[in-house]
């Protein structure tokens, strides 16, 4: 199995339904709490996926994206961070600009 989720992350990282999938659903939720309330990046991942476990490289990727358009914002422990630098938990939200 470990195999096959290794081939299914790395093809999901090249395709663009997914990636495409991934951002809306993360803009979208993210506007929907608005500015003053975070999500897991997992919630994306799950919202996506059935297999969602594979997919969470791809949604910091893609979080990391929305962060330099000013759509997302990143935080760990309440402070701003960069989705593919931090380690451990991170949190999403949308900026005014979602």
């Amino acid at each position: 199995k470990g195999h096959e989720s290794r081939r299914a992350q790395i093809l999901s990282m090249t395709d663009p339904e997914l990636r495409e999938k991934i951002r809306r659903e993360m803009l979208h939720i993210a506007a929907k709490r608005g500015p003053e309330k975070s999500l897991c990046p997992s919630e994306v991942a799950r919202a996506a996926a059935e297999d969602w476990r594979p997919l969470m490289p791809l949604v910091r990727q893609i979080a990391a994206e929305e962060l330099a358009e000013g759509r997302i914002r990143v935080t760990q422990k309440g402070k701003d961070v960069h989705p593919l630098e931090a380690r451990g938990p991170i949190r999403l939200s949308a900026t005014y600009n979602c």
